[in-house]
């Protein structure tokens, strides 16, 4: 990753950006505000462009609440081998930020998109609206500040930038407070003190609570690592969604019952792109399948809500 200048102003806390629980965009406030969330992960391009979009669109008509759309970059540290493995797709595919950004724009869903990817995109992003996107250095105004403003222009309601620190996420920061966009972390199981002090004084949105160490993929078990990492973020008053390794509506259901308010689910849905890639499905027959495991991962999260109130009665 490219050095980043840091910026010496103290940011704002997050508190200060909310007001009764409003974030920085308010159609991710909406969708934490009725419920747990089910929040989809998906990369754009896998395995082309067309497809893509009917996949994505499958996955709202499954009941997503927000969705987050890769931006595909070519040293994706945080994923496994299933995410890595659409990422490649993508690419070979021909995925390139200013497609990406089109992509967002020719999407007809109708719930808050979340970009995810790495700062090295986003640190060499220059774009002037009048011709194709230019490298940083190449023109005063990017980095940050032109990246932010083409998301926002184009859609988007939030970022996740996985290799990102805190402590040098002022100038992203301020550009989606510029822009109205959310900036959301990833607080691994180990992530505590003074670090964890500095996500969260930056973070709107959500949290992206990692629900155990290493990379993404899904898993069959819950890790008990998550309740840990829950109940160390229960004094911030900003939703925590749980990702890394769920894939079933059970698992869904026992992480929103222990307290999170929303589920990120993204190598399960990937496997079933990369199975229709490999036998050869069509794409309505790959949508149908997504859009049924939306289903599945909404209602196990419904469930969950249901849990504690049915507990209390007793």
């Amino acid at each position: 990753m490219a050095d980043t200048p840091g910026s010496t102003d103290v940011p704002e806390p997050a508190e200060a950006r909310r007001s009764d629980g409003a974030t920085a965009n308010s159609a991710i406030a909406a969708a934490f505000a009725d419920g747990p969330a089910f929040v989809p992960y998906l990369a754009v391009g896998d395995p082309s462009y067309e497809a893509s979009k009917a996949y994505v669109e499958a996955l709202a008509r499954g009941g997503a609440d927000v969705i987050e759309l890769g931006l595909p970059f070519s040293e994706p540290i945080a994923e496994g081998p299933t995410i890595q493995g659409a990422i490649v797709r993508a690419l070979e595919g021909g995925m390139t930020p200013e497609l990406y950004f089109e992509f967002v724009e020719d999407l007809a869903v109708d719930v808050p998109l979340v970009c995810m990817t790495y700062y090295n995109l986003i640190y060499q992003y220059s774009y002037d609206g009048d011709s194709e996107p230019r490298h940083a250095s190449d023109a005063s105004g990017g980095g940050p500040a032109a990246f932010v403003a083409r998301a926002a222009e184009a859609g988007i309601s939030g970022l996740v930038v996985p290799d990102l620190p805190a402590e040098e996420a002022d100038p992203l920061r301020a550009a989606c407070d510029e822009h109205g966009l959310d900036l959301v972390f990833i607080v691994a199981p180990t992530t505590e003190g003074e670090r964890l002090q500095s996500m969260m004084e930056r973070v709107s949105g959500y949290v992206y609570v990692q629900a155990r160490l290493g990379t993404t993929g899904a898993k069959s078990d819950v890790s008990d690592q998550t309740d840990r990492s829950l109940q160390r973020l229960s004094e911030w008053d900003v939703p925590k969604a749980v990702g890394f390794g769920i894939s079933s509506g059970e698992q869904a259901e026992r992480i929103v019952a222990s307290g999170a308010d929303g589920i990120i689910v993204g190598s399960a849905l990937v496997d079933i792109v990369a199975n229709g890639v490999d036998n050869e499905r069509s794409t309505a027959e790959t949508a149908d399948k997504l859009e049924a495991k939306a289903a599945e991962l909404a209602a196990g999260a419904a469930r969950g809500q249901a849990e504690p109130a049915a507990a209390d009665t007793e």
